[in-house]
């Protein structure tokens, strides 16, 4: 049951996990972004799944996109 946990992104609990991969794709947003905001400190402290790769989990996803929406509405309406 731990390996199924594992391949849909599902800890223990219940929790969702996200390749840097996926939560482009759940986001809407280019993998260069995830890798931004890993640069930048809005994405921080990774687990890693089996394959070494980092993860985060679906409340971190939620809680950086919190973080960087009100700044990408300001870069929308000045191009505007």
């Amino acid at each position: 049951m731990e390996d199924t946990h594992r391949q849909a992104g599902l800890d223990g609990e219940g929790g969702i996990w996200f390749t840097v991969r996926q939560a482009a794709a759940f986001t809407g947003r280019r993998i260069d972004t995830i890798y931004s905001w890993e640069r930048r400190g809005i994405l921080t402290d990774p687990r890693h799944d089996e394959h070494g790769r980092r993860i985060y989990s679906q409340q971190q996803i939620a809680e950086a996109e919190k973080q960087v929406r009100p700044r990408a509405q300001r870069i929308l309406r000045r191009a505007a």
